[in-house]
């Protein structure tokens, strides 16, 4: 995948956000809450722009964390007053979380909306970033940040399906992509199948 295939498949795509992924069957029956319910959230998508590779970075959540401690996830939150769109909100929680400089951040586009079983939309905001990166972890949200090779990513066979049977009794089956001593599951790994999907299309 080179930088302007990866540009490509964006400027191809529809601009509006589609929910069709996050309201699948499966999801329908594991969500309690209608979509607009939920609280508005983003996420930055970071895509590297090495000189020789692209790559994808990823967090490692505080595990003193109340939702999802000790996780694979992408830099965000939820939305506040001050931002004027999901864009701002992924921009200021990466800068917030890992001291990523905005400016260093070209927007390519959004995957779909993904909705998470703790009640968040989140808009996942695709960014190409021109390193060098010097990022600057806040260690009561963020203990560690790791890049992931973008072929990785782009390999179906690197996924696999996981399953759990929540506090409720309910089945619920999501997927992982495990990458050296990573663990990558549920949304996060939803987002990158989704990214996947995307640009191998």
């Amino acid at each position: 995948m080179t930088r302007a295939r990866l540009v490509k498949h964006f400027a191809n795509r529809h601009s509006d956000i589609e929910l069709s992924a996050a309201l699948s069957a499966e999801a329908q029956s594991y969500f309690q809450k209608p979509a607009e319910d939920l609280t508005p959230a983003a996420v930055l998508v970071p895509i590297i722009d090495h000189v020789d590779n692209l790559t994808v970075l990823l967090t490692q959540r505080s595990p003193l964390l109340k939702e999802h401690p000790g996780q694979v996830s992408f830099p965000g939150g939820r939305g506040e007053d001050i931002d004027i769109d999901d864009t701002a909100t992924a921009l200021r929680e990466a800068r917030e979380e890992i001291g990523l400089n905005s400016d260093q951040v070209t927007i390519l586009g959004n995957l779909d909306v993904c909705l998470t079983g703790t009640g968040y939309r989140v808009v996942p905001v695709v960014g190409l970033v021109t390193p060098p990166l010097n990022l600057s972890l806040d260690s009561s949200e963020v203990t560690d940040a790791f890049e992931v090779p973008l072929k990785i990513i782009l390999d179906a066979q690197n996924y696999r399906r996981d399953s759990i049977v929540t506090d409720s009794g309910q089945h619920r089956e999501f997927y992982v992509l495990d990458y050296q001593d990573w663990y990558i599951w549920g949304a996060t790994a939803r987002m990158l199948a989704n990214l996947r999907d995307l640009l191998m299309n």
